[in-house]
């Protein structure tokens, strides 16, 4: 093993915990597209998705068949016909997409059984149950086209599939649903993982698709992904598209997206398949690969309370250790809580800092500013200093100051200027410690 590993691991290792707590015992429905089968991508997908419900994640599934079904149509001369972003399905067509779904849950079972010695999926025992969960009704005819067997979700039977996942079971579901009297339709993987979701009252829907989320600019395909929505900037952005008619069309997901949002559904995400291990990176790590569309905005830059002591203790620990900061301990925090300010993004904290005021100096210390290595570079420590400079001002001091040995430079080029430890209020400078030979950098608040 190299000997650097464990000094690359732990570190994140302990980064992923607080999402390993706080998704434990949550239920996620995950949408893979047909075109993620279609392109090898299913073993490594089934062994991430085996990782997540190792952790006690109750996952169901919902997988498309897109590719599969038009593959079945070619080789028997049929020709496939849209309207309004959705199939046509006649008699042939209905026939095909039950001969792909069939096909599919065969492979995805044979997924999540691989059980082979030194692969992620060693030691798994997943029992993944299917049935007939979905209620459907006919499209009908929509501006005098008669889309047949084509259908939407009428109803889910959100009580047996709890009842399955609560008994340990992967739930999957094909995008079939029957009406009360037998009939079949041929369904969206996106409608029908949309309707479970607001159904189950899912904490999270995962879209694994062929797209890499929603862009910043929609009419640049090569634009970078808007990677936090707002469920309010979403609808604005789907009221200005126009109707999707392909899958790659930026408001094929969204619509869906914003319908599970607005139905209660916590958090939706938008991740492309193409990126080995998206869903694993989306879920657990602070900004993800894709696009999480939530009702707020999940970040935070707010004053701290005691049930943030621990989140404190956990972002500063690694810093203490390597003399980047002076060692607090547990009871310091605690008592001192009030005196600091944090950033969270989706319940976990990357970010903080404290600020101590010497109110007959007119002046303040700013200490344990700290933002985790993983988000660095983003401007979060200058939100942060913005935060505390505000705060000071509020209580009508004329500056902050800062005790520092490594990150002088960070200070200085935002205002502050080097002196003397003497400046420092006799209150703090009795407390100075002079072997650290910290630096002391003063800004002025105006």
């Amino acid at each position: 093993m190299d000997l650097v590993f464990p000094h690359t691991f732990v570190p994140w290792f302990r980064s992923v915990a607080p999402y390993i707590h706080a998704h434990r015992g949550k239920t996620f429905v995950v949408a893979i597209a047909g075109e993620l089968i279609a392109a090898g991508r299913l073993s490594a997908f089934a062994q991430d998705l085996a990782l997540i419900y190792a952790m006690g994640i109750k996952v169901v599934l919902v997988h498309g068949f897109r590719p599969q079904v038009e593959e079945q149509l070619a080789a028997k001369g049929h020709v496939s016909r849209f309207s309004h972003g959705m199939r046509v399905t006649d008699a042939v067509a209905l026939d095909c997409a039950q001969e792909a779904a069939g096909q599919l849950r065969y492979e995805i079972e044979a997924a999540f059984s691989q059980g082979l010695p030194n692969t992620p999926m060693a030691g798994s025992q997943i029992r993944v149950v299917s049935g007939n969960f979905i209620t459907a009704r006919p499209v009908g005819i929509v501006d005098g086209v008669d889309f047949q067997h084509t259908g939407l979700v009428r109803k889910i039977d959100a009580t047996g599939i709890r009842r399955a996942v609560d008994f340990g079971a992967l739930v999957m579901l094909s995008p079939f649903g029957f009406s009360p009297t037998g009939e079949a339709f041929n369904l969206s993987m996106e409608d029908v993982a949309a309707s479970t979701a607001i159904a189950l009252q899912a904490d999270k829907l995962i879209y694994v698709t062929e797209v890499k989320g929603i862009p910043l600019d929609p009419t640049d395909p090569d634009s970078d992904i808007d990677h936090e929505l707002a469920l309010a900037d979403a609808e604005k952005l789907l009221a200005s598209l126009p109707n999707p008619t392909q899958p790659t069309d930026t408001a094929f997901y969204l619509q869906h997206a914003v319908k599970a949002s607005k139905s209660g559904v916590d958090r939706v995400h938008i991740v492309p398949f193409s990126v080995d291990g998206s869903v694993l990176m989306e879920s657990f790590t602070h900004d993800g690969v894709g696009t999480m569309i939530v009702d707020e905005k999940l970040e935070s830059l707010r004053e701290a309370t005691s049930d943030d002591v621990g989140g404190v203790l956990q972002l500063i620990e690694p810093f203490e250790k390597d003399g980047t900061l002076v060692t607090r301990d547990r009871t310091e925090i605690e008592r001192d809580i009030g005196h600091y300010t944090v950033i969270e993004h989706d319940r976990v904290i990357f970010g903080c800092a404290a600020l101590y005021p010497y109110p007959e100096a007119r002046t303040a210390e700013m200490a344990a500013l700290t933002v985790s290595p993983h988000v660095q570079g983003q401007g979060d420590g200058e939100r942060i200093l913005k935060r505390i400079e505000q705060r000071a001002k509020s209580q009508g001091l004329d500056s902050i100051f800062v005790l520092t040995t490594r990150t002088m430079h960070w200070f200085i080029k935002r205002g502050f200027v080097q002196v003397d430890a003497d400046w420092l209020p006799e209150a703090r400078k009795r407390k100075y410690n002079w072997d650290r030979r910290s630096q002391v950098l003063v800004k002025k608040l105006t």
